[in-house]
Formats: C-alpha cells, structure tokens, sequence
C-alpha cells in the first residue's frame, strides 16, 4: 500500500501546499504558524520550551523519540508548541533516562502529531515561501474546511504570546547572599533558572507586566529579560517598564528578551523569513574572536545600524540609542543578522541565541559567568 494511500493525516499550509502522514498523538486538529527546527536532538526540550507557542513544529532530523521522554528534559511544566510534524516517529523507552515512550507522552500531553511526512520537501517549501499559518488534520477533514480554519488563525506577527506563558504569581528561588536577579518571565526556560541558580545567584520569576517601580522596589542587583514567543512589537507594556529599568540597574536579555531590550533603547525588529530554529547555528563573538555553534528559537531579528538586516563584515559596528552608544557584540554566520550587542554607557548587554543550550550544545555557557561578573562589577 501506498504511503499516500494509507494516510491517516495531512498538513495544510495557507498557501494550499498539502503534504499527507500518518496520525500520531492526541487526536483532533492544530493550528498555527508552521516552522521548522534543526536539532538533532533535544525534541521534548523544543516541545515544552514556551518560545514555541502557537506553532507547529517540523523537525528536520528524520527519527524523532529515539531516547524517549522524561521530567527531566522538559523546559516548563507542560507542553507549548501546539504538533509536531515528523518524518519516522519512533515510541521507544531504551534509555537509561526514560519514563515514557515519546508518541505515549505526546499523547498525554493532548498534542497532536504526524509521521510520514516528506519533511524535507516541506521544509524546503517554507525556505523558500517563508514561514506561514497552517495546520495538522485528520485525513477525513474536508481541505476546505482546514482552509477555513487556517484562514481564521491569527498571524504571527502582532501576537503578544508572552501574556499566555508568562507566570501568574512571583516565584523566589535559590538562597544565600549571592547576587539578586529579577527575571521579567516572557516564557524562562528551566535551563536558564538551573543556570543562574548554580553560579549562586538568587532568582526571583516577575509576571511579565509587573511595573518597573515594582521591581525597583525590590532592590534587585540586576534584571534579567527571557526567552519567549511572539511579535517583541507586540510586548510594548513590557518595553515601556524596561525602558525605565535601563541605566537604574544592569539589564541582561536572551532570545525575546534580546529583542525586548533593544526596542527598549529605541531600535527596530523585523520579521525573519523562516525564523532561527535549532542546535547549529554558527555565531562569532567578536569580543573573542571565537565561533561558537548555538541552539536558537527566534522568528524576529534586531535591525543593525541605518535599518540595515544584515552585518556585512565582522566589526564591532555601533548604534547611537536612546542610552548611549551600544557595539554590536555577536553576528550570525548563516545570514548575517544581530545575535548580539552590548550597551556602553549604562550596565547591559544581549545576545540572541540560547546560551543555556539545554540538551546542547554548550559553547556558550561562559555568557552567564560574563553577566554575573559585570553585575559585580556595577
């Protein structure tokens, strides 16, 4: 039998690209922004890291739940990215770590997922037709009917999805007299709360609208900005209380949080084409000199000095902000984009990828002894 003829399910992209599989998962449809991801590992990390709410995930690696599942890999307390789209699923438990078969977690989880699927023609469609709305559906559901309902997802862009991840209460965490760091929660991964606690700082997780005079109130040595979902020109309740923490006390942000920061000193995000998504993303730090290989979780990038996309050379090129001069601190080696710069004339700096890796890789974990150092130093 034919793998199309014994399709149980099929992807429907807004532009009417179909590619059919077969159901895994939860039953019942997703809908969302269709993206895809490089990693060859570390499947149950993406699904449950908040940054990828409201999308679909393809993942480009062909065999998908080799290792299993298990508490400690996940990256919040549930599941965020809404499928997950895969050419050979696989529902083993043979690693030592394992508590539970990938396709049975999936299924608890209540995600939808498809196997079968040519996900290398599909990721060379949204390479070249970009990042879009879509969806996963059971074989029998009218493509009519999909359309519709992919017709009446909301885009992207002007989404603020850090309101549905970010926390509802304040959270305190770690102990000791090491540095106190007030984290603005847009969607924190659990790696970055392990790596922060383990360099000694004490961590405290703020709603992602609590008030800069909130925050200042608690005497913080520094704020942290984190990773999370959405359009970062959607989040100007967040900007406005970060422009006012600028200056008052050291701001670090990754991921949105690198985006959120830069809008704050007043400069500009632009959509990416088809997003930063994966374990292998080569990025030079040009304070080092040294490439280093990331994980990245990213659909907006920061525009360079004079509106421009891309770096085009590998100096520390400088913006004029509403604080000061900041250098440009890190460069994507793919396309050239902003993966990081540093304020000059107050305490704070970026970077646009994962330092915290989590499964990997870890090339960039000297990024959380450099802010906990200049903290000290401020």
């Amino acid at each position: 039998m034919s793998r199309q003829s014994a399709a149980t399910a099929y992807v429907l992209l807004e532009d009417g690209t179909r590619f059919d599989g077969e159901h895994c998962g939860a039953p019942g449809h997703a809908l969302g922004e269709v993206v895809f991801t490089t990693g060859m590992s570390g499947y149950q990390e993406s699904m449950s890291d908040p940054s990828f709410a409201g999308q679909l995930i393809t993942f480009t690696y062909p065999h998908i739940g080799n290792y299993g599942c298990s508490a400690q890999a996940m990256e919040s307390e549930r599941p965020w990215a809404r499928a997950a789209i895969m050419r050979e699923a696989v529902n083993r438990e043979d690693s030592p770590g394992a508590e539970r078969g990938w396709l049975d977690w999936l299924s608890d989880c209540g995600v939808v997922a498809i196997s079968g699927v040519d996900t290398r023609e599909l990721v060379r469609h949204i390479r070249e037709a970009g990042a879009m709305r879509g969806g996963v559906f059971p074989a029998d559901t009218p493509v009519a009917e999909a359309m519709t309902l992919i017709e009446a997802e909301p885009p992207m862009d002007g989404q603020d999805l850090a309101a549905v991840v970010t926390p509802h209460e304040v959270t305190h965490l770690g102990d000791g007299d090491g540095p106190r760091i007030a984290v603005l929660d847009t969607g924190i991964k659990q790696s970055i709360v392990r790596h922060l606690l383990a360099r000694g700082a004490r961590v405290t997780l703020y709603p992602c609208a609590t008030s800069a005079q909130e925050l200042l109130a608690r005497d913080v040595d520094a704020v942290f900005l984190s990773n999370g979902p959405g359009d970062p020109a959607a989040l100007e309740y967040v900007v406005h209380t970060v422009r006012e923490l600028v200056g008052k006390r050291p701001v670090w942000g990754i991921c949105l949080g690198h985006q959120l920061l830069c809008r704050a000193i007043g400069l500009q995000t632009f959509k990416l084409p088809f997003g930063h998504r994966g374990a292998n993303h080569p990025v030079k730090d040009l304070h080092t000199g040294r490439i280093e290989i990331t994980s990245q979780n990213h659909g907006f990038a920061v525009l360079g000095p004079d509106g421009t996309r891309t770096i085009d050379h590998n100096e520390p090129v400088r913006w004029e902000t509403d604080f000061g001069a900041a250098q440009l601190s890190h460069v994507n080696l793919y396309d050239r984009t902003v993966e990081g710069l540093e304020l000059l004339d107050v305490p704070g700096g970026t970077v646009q990828y994962h330092p915290e890796a989590g499964p990997g890789p870890h090339d960039s974990l000297y990024l959380f002894d450099r802010f906990l150092e200049r903290i000290a130093a401020a």
